[in-house]
């Protein structure tokens, strides 16, 4: 019998309409656990270094997490990977809500799709009985629109289902997977559905899940229980009001705006407005969130509310989550948060990131006040500002007019257009807008989290460790005091010794050995939630979370029965990690992709930088270039990589 898993996967080939249902290797589970790790190695054997986004070879794989569908809290993260048409590498945003639950429960741990459908469908997964169906009638309808039509058709409330919009069907490079109150949002999951003619994927299941020690794994969540009580009552002092307790975050419980509003960028993330929390804004802003929020909602076997059942003015109820209800506004420079909540539920709609897409209708009007996009370019366009972005949303997902170039995002936009669009490109990495965040002193651990991640965004890589140095030595001692998530003790004297000014502050302090510590703890956390499919907000993405290093070999040993202690985990997730890395580095990346934009921080050190990127490649056991020596992937049980590497050329003969 097979424990946390199902031991089973879904493979569906949209030419053919060929479905089979799949027993998985347990050996793969012992390598990888499962949710990213394990999808990570499918890519690796089965998608071709040459393949490119829109082939019907590139793979496109729903995968819950391990301990989806287990009484574990906010276990509720299905990865969607597939070679991204954004930064031609492999991806892997998540989305939450109940949709990875229902396919445990359906009896399958992940759906894998390939090839292409000759024609639109959806496809209908109700336990053993899987059907791929006509969605000729769905064409052109919207994400949310789609998933209650699918209901509605199949009389069956209770399933859940992941759809797309008009913009994942026109291949829109910034289309998200709309799903319950969630989606699967960055770097064009929505587009590669789109190409291979997917409406939507859903699933109802009724089977039974199994624990090989169900008592010992409730006794953990008692522990874990005490943990959130506790924190909800014990919210962190002197730090930010999202980072004081955790979920993920719960930006729609909390109406305090200041933090974002005033360091986060405006526009094409260009102008920061130190001053906008005034009263009146706080008023306004305060009193709009209230009067549109309905109810504050949680994904599945969640204990937090961190998204509401929203209802703007003038406009249908919809499900709103995290920052989107912020990046319209900001981008638009629209003071009045109503236009964001309405604007967000049209976005919604038609299925893009709430985060890339805004970045892309500023570079869009920046360009346009610049005089480098033409009257030409906005006939017809609205010249309020509210009214332009709506009309800029509808060109760019419709692809009609400079839509068409905006719809694959600002770096090949940019490059497209031209006469110095390229200029206005100043706040992506590997081509993929990051949050609107420029700052000052550069910050070492953030370069290292932004420049070489996989994920290619911040929010998927930040966690535990302070995002800046406490005032006060009270404040710090204060905060290491309770600090029990630390994987070392050492973490505590680097929070200790860490200071706002002097020899001990930033961009000297951390030193490179200690941010290659720190970062590589960070990704590690991240790894360990995308391989069970937790939510970060109540892991790796939180100062002090209730799930960390120390209790997460316990939970997975009684959840699966397999014996795992922290050393034996920490091998698993470097190894899933670095097949990763290899994937990437297979198709093309290397050091010479992994580095933030010029104007990220006003002051540079280019010096500092290398160093920082040649420390942390040696600590993770990567070459020059950022490529895993042939010892780190022999380590690592990774033998088949360093030969193909090698093979390949990528990796020198020899060469460490």
């Amino acid at each position: 019998m097979r424990y946390a898993e199902t031991g089973y996967n879904l493979e569906i080939d949209l030419a053919t309409g060929n479905i089979e249902r799949v027993e998985t290797d347990p050996r793969l589970t012992e390598l990888h656990l499962g949710g990213l790790g394990t999808s990570v190695k499918i890519h690796w054997d089965r998608v071709l270094p040459n393949t490119k986004a829109f082939d019907r070879e590139n793979l496109l794989i729903f995968s819950t997490g391990l301990l989806n569908g287990t009484p574990a809290y906010s276990a509720n993260r299905t990865v969607v990977t597939f070679v991204s048409p954004q930064s031609d590498l492999l991806a892997y945003p998540m989305m939450g809500g109940f949709w990875s639950a229902e396919l445990k429960y359906a009896g399958y741990d992940k759906v894998i799709f390939r090839n292409k459908s000759p024609k639109l469908v959806y496809i209908w997964i109700n336990n053993d009985k899987v059907e791929i169906r006509d969605a000729s009638h769905l064409k052109g309808k919207g994400a949310l629109e789609t998933q209650d039509l699918i209901r509605e058709e199949l009389k069956e409330p209770r399933a859940q289902v992941a759809a797309i919009g008009l913009a994942g069907e026109n291949r829109v490079f910034t289309a998200s997977i709309e799903q319950s109150r969630s989606s699967a949002s960055r770097l064009g999951g929505g587009a590669v559905m789109g190409d291979k003619n997917i409406k939507a994927v859903a699933v109802r299941g009724t089977k039974d899940l199994n624990l090989a020690r169900g008592a010992e794994f409730m006794e953990l969540m008692d522990e874990v229980t005490e943990y959130i009580n506790f924190r909800n009552t014990n919210p962190i002092p002197d730090v930010m009001t999202i980072l004081s307790g955790i979920g993920s975050p719960q930006e729609m419980k909390h109406t305090d705006e200041k933090w974002h509003t005033e360091n986060f960028m405006w526009g094409n993330a260009r102008t920061r407005r130190r001053d906008f929390w005034s009263k009146p804004n706080e008023e306004n802003w305060t009193k709009t969130q209230l009067d549109s929020v309905k109810r504050l909602i949680s994904c599945f076997n969640c204990p937090q509310q961190c998204g509401a059942l929203v209802s703007p003015e003038a406009g249908p109820r919809y499900m709103m989550k995290c920052f989107g209800k912020l990046t319209y506004s900001m981008a638009a420079y629209v003071d009045d948060l109503r236009f964001n909540f309405r604007i967000l539920q049209r976005a919604t709609e038609y299925g893009v990131d709430s985060f890339s897409t805004p970045q892309i209708l500023a570079f869009a009007v920046e360009l346009y006040e610049a005089g480098i996009l033409t009257d030409k370019d906005f006939e017809g366009c609205p010249s309020d500002k509210e009214g332009r972005f709506s009309w800029l949303l509808d060109r760019v997902v419709r692809r009609e007019g400079i839509g068409d170039i905006l719809a694959d995002g600002v770096y090949y936009a940019a490059r497209k257009i031209g006469n110095g669009a390229e200029k206005f490109d100043h706040n992506t990495i590997k081509k993929h807008e990051q949050l609107p965040l420029k700052l000052g002193m550069l910050d070492p651990i953030y370069f290292l989290m932004y420049s070489t991640n996989e994920k290619i965004s911040i929010t998927q890589i930040e966690g535990n460790f302070p995002q800046a140095a406490f005032p006060t030595r009270e404040q710090r001692e204060a905060f290491v005091k309770d600090w029990l998530q630390v994987p070392d003790e050492k973490f505590k004297q680097y929070v200790l010794d860490w200071e706002p000014r002097g020899d001990n502050s930033i961009p000297y302090f951390p030193t490179p050995e200690m941010c290659s510590e720190i970062v590589d703890w960070m990704e590690m956390l991240h790894n360990i939630d995308d391989a069970l499919g937790l939510c970060a907000g109540m892991a790796s993405f939180c100062l002090k979370p209730p799930y960390h290093i120390h209790n997460y070999p316990k939970l997975i040993s009684a959840a699966t029965g397999m014996d795992i202690d922290e050393a034996g985990l920490k091998k698993i997730v470097n190894r899933s990690r670095n097949l990763h890395r290899a994937f990437n580095n297979r198709r093309g990346m290397t050091r010479a992709d992994e580095k933030p934009p010029e104007d990220h921080w006003k002051r540079r050190f280019p010096e500092l930088e290398e160093n920082l990127l040649s420390t942390y490649y040696k600590f993770k056991g990567w070459n020059k270039d950022g490529i895993p020596t042939k010892e780190r992937l022999l380590e690592l049980d990774l033998d088949y990589v360093a030969e193909d590497l090698e093979e390949r050329g990528i990796l020198k003969v020899g060469q460490n």
